[in-house]
């Protein structure tokens, strides 16, 4: 596995290293076991917005 390091942008980052798992990992998701994840958009079961400044953003699966 390999070692990843980053840049020293603050104190905590910057003797930080983390493994990189692109060994392990494929780059997408199998497709048949993936499902459309459903937008609320901060809405209850009326359909009235309860939750303010939610919705949009990139469409999300499951």
């Amino acid at each position: 596995m390999g070692v990843r390091k980053l840049k020293p942008v603050t104190n905590g980052t910057r003797h930080a290293v983390l493994y990189d798992f692109a060994e392990i990992t494929k780059s997408e998701p199998e497709k048949s076991l993936l499902e459309p994840l459903k937008k609320h958009a901060g809405r209850n079961n009326q359909g009235r917005i309860t939750v303010r400044h939610r919705g949009g953003g990139h469409k999300r699966r499951y």
